[in-house]
């Protein structure tokens, strides 16, 4: 199984730590993120990743290269400008396709989150539902949330503010979730992004789920889960991975 570490952003939640470094490189517990991102990958057998890079990208090329690309096979996609995670996900879609059938799933990973999301689970309930995207989703505050019928199928998003919502397809009952920034894709996605230049992949998301795709969310309430891509999370972070004991 490959996987795609999604590492090009500025960080700006994060200054003033990262005036002088990616994100990806600030160090949580004497770790960096992306150390943790990889190491988390390779504890689930995956050991072909592709990682983006824009802001301070020869600063992460240099670091896994003097790690020894932490004993995996990486290769690097950088972006001229920033294209957000669909835009970084369709530019590295070559990766996906080289090599192999290119049939089988793919994991993606936001570089500033930490869980202890059982991966092999989420690839099992891909395979299980015949999914075209997995989310891994849980119950909990977040500015921006993503809505799921009673089958766990992508019907919407809204904001906290709890307004109407933008709704892709007819439907009842809803749940309101957040996204944890961990993706389980099947390669079919990839020749489906119609989408240009720089967008979001919930974008796309959305797009195919109005059109029937199956796009489902995985719950990952019972995990571990922290965004370490505010400043204020990074401290908090470190404390409760020691208490925890996870991620050693």
């Amino acid at each position: 199984m490959k996987a795609m570490v999604l590492a090009a952003g500025l960080g700006t939640r994060l200054a003033p730590l990262t005036i002088d470094r990616p994100k990806a490189l600030v160090e949580i517990g004497g770790r960096t993120m992306l150390e943790i991102a990889l190491e988390r990958l390779r504890s689930f057998a995956i050991r072909e990743v592709i990682v983006n890079v824009h802001h301070f990208a020869d600063q992460i090329v240099d670091y896994l290269a003097a790690h020894k690309n932490f004993g995996m096979e990486i290769a690097i996609s950088r972006e001229r400008v920033l294209l957000d995670t669909g835009g970084g996900l369709k530019q590295a879609g070559w990766f996906f396709h080289n090599h192999g059938t290119g049939r089988e799933p793919f994991l993606v990973h936001n570089v500033d989150v930490v869980s202890t999301i059982d991966f092999n689970r989420m690839v099992k309930f891909h395979h299980e539902h015949g999914a075209l995207a997995t989310l891994a989703v849980q119950k909990r505050k977040t500015t921006r949330y993503l809505l799921f019928d009673e089958k766990s199928r992508l019907c919407g998003r809204r904001s906290e503010t709890g307004d109407g919502g933008e709704f892709v397809r007819p439907v009842g009952a809803v749940e309101a979730l957040a996204f944890c920034g961990i993706h389980v894709i099947s390669p079919r996605l990839i020749p489906l992004m119609s989408e240009q230049g720089a967008f979001s992949i919930i974008a796309t998301y959305l797009r195919l789920a109005g059109h029937g795709e199956e796009i489902l969310g995985f719950s990952a309430d019972e995990f571990y889960w922290c965004d370490l891509g505010k400043a204020e999370n990074v401290a908090r972070a470190e404390r409760e991975l020691k208490q925890r004991t996870v991620l050693q």
